[in-house]
């Protein structure tokens, strides 16, 4: 399998596309916040070597029409998602931060806080590890989904592509304009005495220079555990909790798999996807309604990008 069959269209994925537009709106707000940031010069860099590679790629496509090329192009975008998700931190903690007010949210319509209770109340070590390895799936949901239909039903691959890819990119625009750290971060702020009180304080900059946040709840000797503190560690940021993009994308990829009848694919998701939702909150990362919001946001994304026009593959 490396020369594509038929003639395919030479010009930039709606993806790439997609990927250009962001860069070039967050361009520009780095020029209209110049003097609040840290490093301008170093983020604008950074998106001229990102975009960079992109135009590498769709030349040496160009020039070799080849289906691992398409992959290796698609997987250049997912990769970089690893970088522009912490780069709305970067962005946005010159904005301060909004979450006093949806804990006070979360406090009115719980009458409790989820992400502080949730892991109090099931502490057990294999509850723990259930719930990180749920969280973990996550990377199943859009990885996997682009391999398996890279492999199964090329066809589809430039709109599930686009789809998965523009489903990120608007998630982050949200997060560069309204930023919310998750309960992890502000918890660690504010102290556990005004959670437990319910006394929801305005934090302002507190996290403009510090990235500090509470130790993940759970059991710490755990495989998955320890696992989810590799990439947590290497690009986790107080910023993007709403609405959380791990439960938007992966209610998108539920609905797609759906869409597309690929039912085998879809009861394997199934219990990861519970588990996915539950966690976020388990751990902190999230409020319960970055999660509920997700799901909604989700099933937005999967009619007005077009997941309603997909064909169905079976399987």
């Amino acid at each position: 399998m490396t020369k594509s069959k038929g003639k395919e269209s030479k010009g930039f994925l709606l993806a790439e596309q997609a990927q250009f537009v962001y860069a070039a709106l967050t361009a520009v707000l780095i020029l209209f916040t110049w003097t609040n940031l840290q490093n301008p010069q170093g983020l604008l860099w950074e998106r001229v070597t990102i975009v960079s590679g992109t135009l590498a790629l769709w030349i040496v496509y160009r020039i070799w029409q080849s289906r691992i090329i398409m992959l290796c192009r698609v997987l250049y975008l997912l990769m970089m998602l690893g970088h522009w998700y912490p780069d709305t931190y970067e962005l946005n903690k010159q904005f301060g931060s909004f979450d006093n007010v949806f804990a006070q949210y979360e406090q009115s319509l719980f009458g409790f806080q989820p992400a502080y209770e949730f892991s109090k109340a099931f502490s057990s070590g294999f509850f723990s590890e259930l719930m990180y390895a749920g969280y973990m799936s996550y990377y199943l949901f859009f990885v996997f989904t682009i391999l398996i239909v890279f492999f199964r039903d090329y066809q589809q691959l430039r709109r599930v592509t686009f789809i998965i890819i523009t489903s990120f990119f608007l998630c982050y625009v949200i997060y560069l304009f309204l930023p919310v750290t998750g309960p992890q971060y502000y918890f660690y702020a504010i102290g556990e005495d005004s959670v437990v009180a319910g006394n929801f304080p305005d934090i302002g900059k507190f996290f403009s220079d510090t990235q500090e946040s509470l130790q993940a709840p759970g059991w710490k000797d755990g495989f998955f555990y320890r696992l989810n503190q590799i990439p947590h560690q290497a690009g986790e940021r107080p910023t993007a909790a709403f609405p959380s993009s791990h439960v938007a994308v992966s209610t998108l990829v539920m609905l797609m798999a759906a869409r597309m009848r690929m039912w085998k694919w879809l009861m394997i998701l199934a219990i990861p996807f519970v588990l996915l939702c539950l966690s976020t909150v388990y751990i902190q990362a999230h409020y319960a309604v970055d999660a509920i919001a997700g799901m909604g946001f989700g099933m937005v994304l999967f009619i007005a990008l077009g997941g309603l026009k997909l064909k169905k593959c079976g399987g």
